[in-house]
């Protein structure tokens, strides 16, 4: 098979063949690399009405930071698991969608690369500028595919890949009434972060008390939990951001969060790492490994939970003034 030196396909091809009838499996785009076609499986399951909110779940953007497309998995592999015998879990299904691109980078992954094979970083590829300053370089650049966080050249397409996640969003998410998106990345700090939109902006979104809302639902629902919730300006702003670009073109309800995994803590236990491009954004030992599989299991399941249930948690009225005011002093005025 061409993808077999890439485990993440192969477990994914794997997971396809056990939903069997469960799953609805589309190809989005197909990526050539080094005389191989590797995939961008798009999986969907529970009910396609247009009339019942969906939740999408994204890894891989980065092919630098496989641990991205291995929760994603190990989501996957849970909830196929319970499908056998979870009669709740059948139920939640029936009144909502969920949507799994676990790897939308293989050419990437392959190569072992931030960017695409075009040399892309996709995260930085959406017709989107920054309003506000943005860090040099990081903060996206047109000088050189050769060069990080290359944005593709002015006024091109967007790479099949981000284009690919756009058409899957705009289909199967913000149609809808409310939806969800979890994007899955490594590599920032020694904290698990939950970031929302803006990345291009320090401008607070129109959904901040939705956004507020879910935080506060996910504090209390699990007051133990380690994740900082915050958007993504308060770290930096970036040129060209996906969620933002979509977020922008949605006419409904619809709630991007980013899962950025602190890497640094991984590598501060074993500092060596710091010399292998791939463990600086992965975690290397097995039972680390295992204890990442395992911890973000709890929010994947609290964000289906919400998801199904959003009629009970949105705010309106005054309580959505509430909530905005309390965003807006946890998060842009501290």
């Amino acid at each position: 098979m061409p993808e077999k030196n890439l485990p993440e396909l192969i477990t994914l091809k794997r997971l396809i063949d056990e939903g069997g009838r469960h799953l609805e499996v589309g190809t989005s785009c197909t990526v050539a690399m080094d005389g191989r076609q590797f995939p961008v499986y798009t999986i969907a399951l529970g009910n396609p009405s247009p009339d019942v909110p969906a939740l999408g779940f994204f890894g891989g953007i980065h092919g630098l930071e496989r641990i991205g497309t291995q929760v994603v998995l190990s989501f996957m592999e849970s909830l196929l698991a319970r499908l056998r015998w979870d009669a709740t879990l059948h139920q939640q299904l029936e009144s909502m969608r969920l949507v799994f691109m676990p790897l939308v980078n293989p050419g990437g992954m392959w190569q072992a690369t931030r960017c695409n094979p075009q040399g892309v970083d996709l995260m930085r590829n959406a017709p989107l500028s920054a309003v506000e300053r943005v860090p040099f370089m990081l903060g996206g650049q047109r000088y050189s595919h050769h060069l990080p966080w290359y944005r593709g050249a002015e006024g091109a397409p967007m790479e099949p890949e981000s284009q690919a996640v756009c058409d899957v969003v705009q289909r199967e998410l913000v149609s809808r009434r409310f939806s969800m998106a979890l994007d899955c990345h490594s590599g920032f700090g020694l904290r698990d972060r939950i970031w929302f939109p803006h990345a291009h902006t320090a401008t607070p979104i129109a959904h901040l008390a939705d956004i507020g809302a879910l935080e506060e639902l996910f504090s209390t629902a699990y007051p133990n939990h380690n994740y900082v919730f915050e958007p993504q300006s308060r770290q930096y702003r970036t040129h060209g951001d996906l969620w933002d670009y979509l977020y922008l073109n949605s006419n409904h309800v619809f709630l991007p969060l980013t899962l950025e995994m602190g890497s640094w803590l991984w590598v501060k236990k074993n500092p060596r790492q710091i010399f292998d491009r791939i463990a600086i954004f992965n975690p290397t030992a097995r039972h680390r490994l295992q204890r990442v599989l395992r911890r973000h299991l709890i929010l994947f399941d609290f964000l289906m939970r919400a998801a199904s249930s959003h009629g009970r948690w949105t705010p309106e009225g005054m309580a959505r003034k509430v909530q905005h005011r309390r965003a807006l002093a946890q998060w842009y005025h501290s």
